[in-house]
């Protein structure tokens, strides 16, 4: 039954409400990708267990959110922001939002935190946690050995140096923290909320490739023939730059913005 009634909540562009999601203990649910806007009328993430929103949905609007110990809102990377509204939450102990940015590829850059905003019109709170940090930046790539060289033979009778190896390639940048905005009543108790804005590290740099190996000298018949020297060894590469930090911004109802 609790199938069929978030099937039907996410079948139109805009949700209607009347439904409830409920994720169970030490469990992960992924939201469908049918939808830009999802209005709830309750949602429940148990103990331990894991919400992930997909990045094409932008909000949520919920009547009553409830979120048990350790329990998790996992937002996907989006360069849109989403937006939480809710009417009545009750946050356990270990609660998080979650809006991570994505680590970089070799392909793709690191993606910066998702903007957030987060109402909270009447909130029973534990702890939470906002997280809106920068992905990581993809590391260097490690450079080539190179080759080695020939060994000496008693017919030409000199063996050739080994190649050099190549340098490793640069960290790529981690991306920035995301923009954070978080509406809250005026007793709204702030020591127990915790925000975590970094950009991402950088990636690392890059091994350089070894030298190749001499060729190997060889005695012959009538003489002896040298070995080679082996190839230099390429130059590591740079770490990327770490990703600048996102912004907070906490309001209080009635308030004007914090700086």
């Amino acid at each position: 039954m609790r199938s069929l009634c978030l099937l039907a909540v996410l079948c139109c562009p805009l949700a209607q409400a009347e439904a409830l999601v409920k994720v169970e203990s030490n469990s992960l649910l992924r939201l469908p990708t049918t939808t830009s806007v999802l209005l709830l009328d309750r949602l429940e993430v148990a103990d331990h267990g894991t919400l992930l929103i997909p990045s094409s949905l932008n909000e949520i609007r919920v009547g009553e959110l409830r979120l048990g110990r350790d329990a998790r809102i996992a937002i996907a990377p989006s360069a849109q922001a989403f937006r939480l509204q809710v009417v009545r939450a009750e946050l356990g102990a270990g609660s998080h939002i979650n809006a991570r940015g994505a680590t970089g590829t070799q392909q793709q850059p690191a993606t910066a935190g998702r903007n957030l905003s987060v109402r909270l019109e009447s909130v029973t709170l534990a702890e939470l946690t906002l997280d809106a940090r920068g992905g990581v930046g993809a590391p260097g790539y490690r450079g080539l050995d190179g080759a080695d060289g020939d060994s000496a033979g008693c017919t030409w009778g000199q063996a050739s140096r080994g190649y050099d190896g190549q340098n490793g390639g640069n960290g790529q940048s981690g991306a920035a923290g995301g923009q954070v905005r978080l509406e809250v009543p005026e007793e709204f108790p702030a020591q127990l909320l915790h925000v975590r804005l970094d950009g991402g590290a950088g990636g690392a740099a890059g091994e350089a490739g070894s030298g190749g190996a001499g060729g190997a000298a060889k005695g012959c018949l009538f003489y002896r023939a040298a070995g080679a020297r082996a190839g230099r060894p390429g130059q590591p590469g740079q770490p990327g730059a770490a990703g600048s930090a996102g912004s907070f911004n906490l309001v209080r109802f009635g308030q004007e913005p914090s700086k």
